[in-house]
């Protein structure tokens, strides 16, 4: 390629990455106004920036417009946006580790996790059982009832971390204990749809492929772990912050999309990452960098997933799966990680908090929901109807929140007025 390409590339992704964020921005906006957080309006830009795009231009201009090659380049800056973000928010969870008890998120890990597989059985079964023709696929049985499961299961580590940084509650006991459930359900929810995926195309030596991967992963940690505690890294930390936050990026970058081409995905090598940064000292200010520019980054994401997954249109709306699939999904997610984390001895209001937070899907199950399309696991009507769902859940997270706020606050006693007579009383 020579210069010249070079620089109408770099001014073709420059251009298109301004309008991106300008689409973000707007949703972002628009969310503020409806007192939603910001996040969930950059979602719901983000998945109507292609449909809207092909209406407004048609098929042909808009490959003219945005072309494969830059699109793929924007999902590349999308990744890197979203894995430096992660390595923040997992590093917050390292410093306040101490602050959330293993018994504590454990609990929260199974409420969040069993009851929302259970979940996605039983809309697998009423697919087979009472589902219109065609709407079961040809695809394996088991295949099939592990898709379901996972996608009812699984919660949306970017956009939970979003919502929790948008709303100032990632330190408060409920962010923790939802950050830190939804990490861990979500590597457990990617290994099993590696099953789900390998077991639709007879393959289950990649079940095996997947835990060599999650070892190799934990393994890299440990020794970036070891490798930023030593003498030389601390004074590199403190004598060259700027230069440290560039190697840490690029660590991070690294170990993710080498996860990701290994077969699990980039989130879970960022989250190592983040966990792994000493969380002490200077560490917490480069990594504070690092996160900025990561989530300065984050809503191309976004819209880069709505251009390439909903470009081509959803087809027609499969009403009956729907009201089957969103009240599964936000009774086994929702009301499971309350029960979870009332079992772990929490009040009422820090469970229901995190079960409105842990019900977050996002572009997460969407991500997933690709994939078992792709894979022949899922039908379109099926798929149509879970990308609604995770849609639908993820937009109650903003007004559950309110709503808990509200009542939270009613609940507080309200204040004794203080008399010259009650004073006189208390001397008494």
């Amino acid at each position: 390629m020579t210069v010249l390409n070079l620089l109408a590339t770099g001014a073709h992704v420059a251009a298109a990455l301004v309008v991106v964020l300008a689409i973000a921005w707007l949703g972002a906006i628009a969310a503020r106004r409806l007192r939603q957080p910001e996040v969930i309006g950059e979602i719901i830009a983000g998945l109507l920036a292609g449909p809207a795009a092909l209406a407004l231009l048609g098929h042909a201009t808009f490959t003219v417009v945005l072309p494969a090659e830059i699109i793929d380049i924007l999902k590349t800056c999308s990744e890197v946006g979203l894995i430096l973000f992660l390595v923040g928010l997992a590093h917050k969870l390292r410093i306040g580790a101490r602050q959330v008890p293993r018994g504590t998120a454990a609990w929260v890990v199974v409420g969040g996790i069993v009851p929302a597989l259970a979940s996605g059985v039983v809309f697998a079964c009423w697919i087979i059982f009472a589902g219109e023709p065609g709407e079961r696929g040809g695809a394996p049985l088991p295949a099939f009832l592990m898709m379901c499961a996972v996608v009812l299961s699984i919660t949306a580590v970017p956009v939970l971390a979003r919502i929790l940084a948008d709303r100032g509650i990632a330190d408060t006991r409920e962010g923790r204990l939802s950050m830190t459930a939804a990490v861990v359900i979500d590597t457990v929810g990617w290994l099993l749809l590696s099953v789900a995926v390998a077991l639709g195309a007879g393959r289950p030596d990649g079940v095996l492929r997947a835990f060599a991967v999650l070892v190799g992963g934990l393994l890299v940690a440990l020794a970036v772990r070891w490798a930023l505690r030593t003498k030389a890294a601390n004074a590199l930390c403190g004598r060259w912050p700027a230069v440290t936050a560039v190697l840490l990026a690029a660590i991070a970058l690294t170990v993710a999309f080498s996860v990701e081409k290994a077969g699990l995905t980039d989130i879970f090598g960022a989250v190592l990452v983040g966990l792994a940064v000493p969380p002490d000292g200077p560490w917490r200010k480069i990594v504070s960098g690092v996160s900025r520019v990561g989530r300065a980054l984050v809503p191309v994401f976004f819209v880069v997933t709505g251009l390439t997954v909903f470009a081509t249109g959803l087809g027609s709306l499969p009403w009956v799966l729907m009201l089957v699939a969103i009240p599964l999904a936000v009774l086994g997610k929702g009301g499971g990680s309350y029960l979870g984390t009332r079992l772990a001895g929490e009040p009422r209001i820090t469970a229901a908090k995190v079960g409105a937070l842990m019900n977050t899907r996002g572009l997460t199950e969407l991500i997933v929901l690709k994939v078992g399309y792709s894979a022949g696991i899922l039908t379109l009507p099926v798929f149509v109807a879970l990308v609604l769902t995770a849609v639908v859940t993820t937009v109650m997270t903003g007004p559950l929140l309110l709503f808990l706020d509200r009542g939270a606050g009613r609940a507080q006693p309200a204040p004794v007025p203080v008399t010259v007579e009650s004073l006189d009383g208390a001397h008494d």
